[in-house]
């Protein structure tokens, strides 16, 4: 596993050297927070994007996806102000740990609400780029309720 992945990030570097120097299309990284795992976001436009996660959080799992909105912040070139909205599917084994969105047994499933709010900075010179963000979510299926825990540092190696 750890060659793979070894091998798709050096496959990565040498297709962003021979690109244009550009805004990135693409960015593939990890989001540290209480729902920590792996993210990909690819812009459709100058100024929107989508962003897929899978993060694992009480022995389960989410998938999520967001439309987001990417303006310029204080006058900043790379600094970015980003917000969007979207949805998650979630799976968790609750008779291994107990979490808060629900107080039965066995498997569980989730589907919900997802809001996002932040800041992303992309360097120039090397090809990466680091988010600081809010992702509140409310959960629709299955034990409704809302979370507001998931404040997440990203960082991406970004393809231009």
């Amino acid at each position: 596993m750890k060659k793979t992945l070894l091998l798709f990030f050096l496959a990565l570097m040498v297709i962003s050297l021979q690109s244009k120097a550009q805004d990135y299309d693409t960015g593939i990284g990890f989001r540290f927070s209480p729902f920590t795992g792996v993210s990909v976001k690819h812009f459709v436009s100058r100024e929107s994007a989508i962003e897929g996660m899978l993060s694992a959080r009480w022995h389960g799992y989410m998938l999520t996806g967001l439309y987001e909105r990417h303006q310029e912040a204080f006058d900043a070139h790379n600094l970015k102000f980003m917000y969007g909205a979207g949805g998650h599917f979630a799976w968790w084994d609750s008779d291994y740990v107990h979490h808060p969105w629900y107080d039965g047994h066995g498997d569980y499933a989730a589907f919900g609400l997802d809001g996002m709010i932040g800041l992303e900075y992309t360097f120039n010179e090397i090809p990466f780029s680091i988010s600081l963000d809010w992702k509140p979510m409310f959960n629709l299926i299955n034990d409704v309720g809302s979370r507001g825990d998931d404040v997440g540092l990203t960082i991406r190696y970004t393809i231009r």
